[in-house]
């Protein structure tokens, strides 16, 4: 699946890397613990930034999360930046852009069809800082469009220096929680990003010897392939894989791809989270389909949390959102359709404690101050 030739250079790359721009010298490492609870910022604090925004990372530091999360994706000379999608007309001004007219296309991604867009594989780096960044769904955060066309579209490197230079200057320790978006597909096109993605995390010494980094796939092999180069080189001292899980009706688009009949359903059994666990130190599962036996009451969990718990896996929920649209209906500040975009604080804090006493290890959540804020006083009520 990975070209021996690519692995190579890989291996030389993560045997001892060092980075210039970083204080190499310094070994002493703070001592640091996670929460017990983690507040994962989703793509920054997209309910207040656009997505994928140095901003919106930021922004999620500012408000007390513990993680930001990165979703990778590939440009056509193989630098990491972080997007939702390798498809990028809803995130991005590009279609506004005529020296870019020529580069739509229609393609097929993991089985679906993208008739008419724009793809980061098509863009070198240098192209794809002339976009900038657009709300992904204004018709629900009609506020972030205030920042339409504003913010440029990070590489990895800029996320890892962003948190890099928040804990030189307040000596706070911000996780990056990474997922790497189509690995299969990207694979095909030779822009296989693991390697890339190890090498990068491997040059700077934050994310070498300091901080927590997880990386989470929906796909199985990658996370493998990640493992077994991570056991060999011990290149990021504090590096933790995460299995996603997407519906229980789909599979992994590798097994998908391998005509493997796995579900997500399967790897969500006794015996699949056993087998997750062989590889991974977690699991990221769908909220709405995992955690309870009714996504609006909330009242009955299932038996996943418990099982994951005693195959040795963490369980990190996504996604958390603070809109009526997003909530369950018993916690909606309103149910009037004129008011989904409405934010509803009290009603998202109320469903992320629900998870807590579920048992859950941490939320992805839209809005790390509201997440903070969850956390705080359940813990508080929980003493």
């Amino acid at each position: 699946m990975f070209k021996k030739a690519f692995i190579c250079i890989s291996l030389i790359s993560l045997a001892g890397c060092n980075d210039d721009n970083n204080d190499s010298k310094n070994t002493t490492q703070p001592n640091y613990q996670l929460p017990k609870i983690l507040v994962i910022g989703h793509r920054g604090a997209s309910a207040l930034r656009p997505e994928h925004t140095l901003e919106s990372y930021q922004k999620a530091i500012d408000d007390g999360a513990d993680f930001i999360e990165p979703d990778l994706v590939s440009t056509k000379d193989g630098i990491l930046v972080a997007r939702h999608e390798n498809e990028i007309s809803g995130t991005t001004n590009v279609a506004s852009l005529p020296q870019f007219a020529d580069r739509k296309k229609s393609k097929v991604i993991d089985n679906t069809p993208f008739n008419g867009g724009w793809f980061t594989e098509d863009f070198t780096l240098n192209e794809l800082q002339q976009l900038k960044a657009r709300e992904r769904i204004p018709q629900y955060r009609p506020e972030n469009q205030k920042y339409n066309d504003l913010y440029a579209i990070p590489t990895l490197e800029q996320i890892i220096e962003l948190a890099d230079g928040h804990y030189k200057k307040t000596g706070k320790i911000i996780g990056l929680y990474i997922e790497t978006k189509h690995p299969t597909y990207f694979q095909k096109q030779n822009l296989a990003m693991e390697d890339t993605l190890l090498k990068t995390l491997s040059k700077y010494q934050y994310t070498r010897d300091i901080a927590p980094v997880y990386l989470q796939s929906f796909e199985v092999n990658n996370l493998k392939y990640l493992k077994s180069q991570l056991d060999l080189h011990k290149s990021v001292k504090h590096a933790q894989l995460i299995q996603l899980y997407d519906d229980k009706s789909k599979k992994p688009a590798d097994y998908d791809d391998q005509n493997v009949s796995t579900t997500y359903a399967d790897m969500a059994t006794i015996d699949g989270l056993k087998a997750v666990a062989k590889y991974a130190d977690g699991v990221g599962p769908w909220k709405e389909t995992y955690i309870f036996e009714d996504k609006d009451t909330l009242k009955k969990p299932t038996s996943f949390i418990k099982d994951a718990h005693q195959a040795g896996l963490k369980v990190h929920p996504y996604t958390f959102r603070p809109e009526n649209n997003f909530l369950p209906s018993t916690l909606k500040c309103s149910t009037d359709p004129a008011k989904a975009a409405e934010r509803c604080p009290t009603g998202s804090i109320k469903e992320m404690q629900l998870y807590f006493k579920a048992g859950v290890d941490g939320v992805f959540t839209d809005d790390p101050a509201i997440g903070r804020q969850a956390v705080q006083t359940y813990q508080a009520t929980t003493k």
